[in-house]
């Protein structure tokens, strides 16, 4: 993950003595590669994170490490600096957005604020847990690992724990079931185990839990009409039935290579993720105005 990439890069670098400089977008104005978001840690030699690619960041690595050599060339401190740029044909970039980009060598504070920074979105990253590590689970398992959430991995098979991604947590419980009564509020359920009976169990008790933000079974639709009739009998809801996924990662592509099932889930989730805080981000702004309209009242 990016924000992992920028913190090992970070102690490498204040390991060896060495110098860096950090480009953040400091603003974004239409059309761009990456928001306000957007960090990249550069030294003479190495770069971790990224603003957008192409020649915008590029230019960026550029003006970074010039700054880098002429810090050492003076032996002087290096002076932080800023610098806007549209992104039209002098970039060779066709956004036609306009970003102002602020180079901040690493000191001290700047490196104590990138901690800072990072910790903030670990503990900000959507919850996600994956039930089952066969071969589907393990593909999905390393595909997430990539992405900029919190992944546990839960099976009730002890022999199944080894070779997994270190930056996922990992729980071995004889009922994995456990899991999900103690999940945060929001999170996602990802439930392909090895057993039929031991799927429909945890999809019955994360969709009763009302507050996820996903509940996913791997299956066909023949194996959802089971689910649905089993969990209708016992006082399921159609209601609830609504907010289930099944099969996950669509039922538009017939390929059930375990590494295919695990990139569409892993885009669906994104997909899911990203729709809900543009839901908050919506529903806070109509709060905002009607407290501000009644204010004015």
């Amino acid at each position: 993950m990016v924000d992992l990439e920028i913190g090992a890069l970070l102690a490498r670098t204040e390991a060896d003595g060495r110098h860096a400089v950090l480009v953040e977008i400091a603003s974004a104005l239409g059309s761009t590669p990456r928001g306000c978001d957007a960090l990249m840690l550069v030294t003479e030699s190495e770069m971790a994170g990224t603003i957008g690619g192409g020649h915008l960041e590029f230019h960026a690595i550029d003006v970074a490490r010039s700054m880098l050599a002429e810090g050492k060339d003076t032996k002087a401190g290096l002076a932080a600096q800023s610098m806007d740029l549209p992104l039209g044909p002098m970039m060779g970039q066709c956004c036609g957005g306009h970003v102002t980009l602020r180079f901040e060598p690493v000191t001290i504070r700047v490196a104590a604020w990138l901690g800072d920074h990072e910790a903030a979105l670990m503990e900000a990253r959507p919850p996600i847990l994956v039930f089952g590590l066969g071969h589907t689970g393990r593909a999905l398992a390393t595909m997430l690992s990539l992405l900029p959430f919190a992944v546990t991995l839960v099976d009730d098979r002890e022999d199944m724990l080894a070779g997994l991604p270190e930056n996922c947590r990992i729980r071995h419980l004889e009922d994995p079931a456990e899991a999900i009564a103690d999940a945060p509020a929001g999170a996602a359920y990802v439930i392909l185990t090895h057993s039929h009976a031991l799927d429909y169990r945890l999809t019955e008790a994360a969709l009763e839990r009302r507050d996820a933000a996903y509940v996913g079974m791997i299956g066909s639709r023949t194996k959802r009409k089971r689910f649905e009739a089993q969990f209708l009998r016992n006082s399921g809801t159609n209601a609830m039935l609504a907010d289930l996924t099944c099969p996950i990662g669509g039922a538009d592509v017939d390929d059930k290579r375990p590494e295919i099932i695990a990139s569409l889930t892993a885009a669906e989730l994104i997909r899911c993720f990203a729709q809900r805080a543009a839901r908050l981000q919506r529903t806070g702004r109509s709060q905002f105005a009607d407290a501000t309209t009644a204010r004015a009242g």
